[in-house]
Parts: structure tokens; C-alpha cells; sequence
């Protein structure tokens, strides 16, 4: 049977920006920066609603490589 619940939207907002959360997102990122060579960094940041990773070329080779 089919039970109503309420979503705790600050409880889950918190949850998305904490630092195990943080953490999980900085592991996938720098996996992601090694399996696409050198030249490319990470960044963790907080956004409104959730924390966010970001990988990006850094050097000229990584930038050529990544517009192919």
C-alpha cells in the first residue's frame, strides 16, 4: 500500500551540499581528469541548491584535444 510522505527540502538541500557529498563529486571529477590525460583540472563549487564539480582543459594541448 502506497504510503504519502512529505520531501524535506531543506534536509535534502543540505544533504546535497555537504562534504561527503562534496567529496563523492570531487572522486568522480578527478576520475574523470585521468581518464582524459593531462592538462586537465577539477573544481568543486557550491551552487544554490546543490554542490557541483567541474572538469576543464587548463592547457593549450588539453583545450586542442578537447575541441576534436
Amino acid at each position: 500500500m502506497l504510503k504519502n510522505f512529505k520531501i524535506n527540502k531543506q534536509g535534502v538541500s543540505e544533504l546535497m551540499k555537504s562534504t561527503p557529498m562534496q567529496s563523492v563529486l570531487s572522486e568522480k571529477a578527478k576520475a574523470i581528469a585521468t581518464r582524459c590525460g593531462s592538462g586537465y583540472e577539477t573544481d568543486i563549487y557550491i551552487g544554490k541548491t546543490r554542490a557541483n564539480a567541474s572538469v576543464g582543459a587548463k592547457t593549450k594541448k588539453a583545450k586542442r584535444d578537447n575541441y576534436k
